[in-house]
């Protein structure tokens, strides 16, 4: 087969889209040598990375090649709305091609499409993105619906929504295969510089883009509330780029007195990150709604004691490894802080749970669940 795949958002800014994407394609790189691969390092018609020929992801393997990358968002913008009578030929002749950035293809003739199905956040919250973004991803997962061989759901709460969403698409269409952690546990991981001013064991952590829906609005209240409760607690840390509709919030930390207290570490990297998740007091991630929680696991994966959200894909996630909260519910937040701030045994227990639910997820297992999907869509699975 020639699998052409789509690693448009894994660059040196990547999120979710981006680490989904790379992580799967470097584990079917580690598993697969019979079948030929096209990177293609820009895709659809609205995300375009200007560093992509030295950003995006690199295989070094003999079925592994680059395909058809653009020089500006323009050029790329008019391939994929008006593609050429050639596409095709253009994207290698590729027998399956595999989208990882809510761009769905409309015209593809001869290649079986697949599709990777985050979540339907935009539909759910959408006084939490711009009107762009919403309607891309909205045109996304609607023409999947419509072209798409395969749905790759990252979730079953992502696969139940969007059949729910769309009942017209095929149920046994939408298979999951869920992410897995990036992380692994390094106690000799050296404090990266840039972090000296912290100390280990000593700071409250979220991680993730700073937008509405990961919620750190209420957050901040709610730590606020638990800094004049104890009348002293360690600062807090959000770690994660800035999206949208969050052009108040370091305004919203001077009204509530924090400008001493909270830290905005804008987009940190993977070595900072792993330093953060390992040694953070715990991590606090109240999010309105997730496909995945990609966060969540990582933090787990590396130890660290939870709190987050009970609802959307989350408890699916987490199991009983995280102290679970309505992320509407301040109360409820501030209960499950002021329980980890008083019980180092709480903490203990967190962690340990959080080591042993980890385990159920691995990318291995996901890149071997999706090749067999190719196979599947091309009838070249042995039986």
């Amino acid at each position: 087969m020639k699998i052409g795949f789509d690693i448009s958002q894994t660059g040196r800014l990547k999120a979710g889209c981006g680490y989904f994407a790379e992580g799967l394609i470097r584990h079917l790189a580690a598993i697969d040598s019979e079948n030929e691969y096209i990177l293609y390092p820009t895709f659809g018609d609205v995300y375009w990375d200007p560093d992509w020929r030295a950003a995006t992801v690199q295989i070094n393997r003999p079925n592994f090649r680059r395909g058809l990358g653009h020089r500006s968002f323009e050029d790329m913008r008019s391939f994929w709305t008006n593609p050429p009578a050639d596409l095709e030929l253009q994207l290698g002749q590729a027998d399956i091609v595999h989208s990882n950035n809510f761009f769905c293809p409309t015209v593809l003739k001869k290649a079986r499409l697949v599709y990777t199905l985050y979540d339907l956040g935009f539909m759910e919250y959408p006084e939490s993105t711009t009107e762009a973004n919403r309607l891309a991803c909205f045109n996304g997962v609607f023409y999947a619906s419509l072209h798409a061989d395969l749905v790759v759901a990252i979730s079953e709460y992502s696969r139940h929504h969007f059949l729910e969403m769309f009942p017209h698409y095929p149920s046994e269409g939408v298979v999951v295969a869920f992410p897995a952690s990036r992380f692994a546990r390094n106690d000799g991981l050296a404090r990266p510089v840039n972090l000296a001013f912290l100390q280990p064991g000593q700071f409250w952590l979220n991680v993730g883009t700073l937008e509405p829906r990961k919620n750190q609005r209420r957050l901040l209240q709610t730590y606020a509330r638990l800094k004049a409760h104890l009348g002293k607690t360690f600062p807090l840390l959000f770690a994660g780029g800035k999206g949208w509709l969050v052009d108040d919030l370091e305004k919203n930390i001077d009204v509530l007195g924090l400008r001493q207290d909270v830290i905005l570490l804008g987009y940190v990297d993977d070595t900072a990150l792993q330093w953060l998740y390992q040694n953070c007091f715990a991590f606090i991630y109240p999010s309105l709604f997730e496909g995945f929680g990609m966060p969540v696991l990582e933090a787990m994966s590396l130890g660290a004691p939870v709190i987050t959200s009970n609802i959307t894909a989350i408890p699916e996630i987490v199991g009983s490894a995280a102290l679970l909260v309505d992320p509407v519910n301040e109360a409820e937040l501030f209960q499950s802080m002021l329980r980890l701030a008083e019980s180092t045994q709480m903490r203990a227990i967190l962690r340990n749970q959080a080591m042993r639910r980890v385990a159920a997820f691995s990318w291995e297992a996901t890149a071997e669940r999706v090749l067999r999907c190719y196979q599947d869509l091309m009838g070249s699975r042995g039986e």
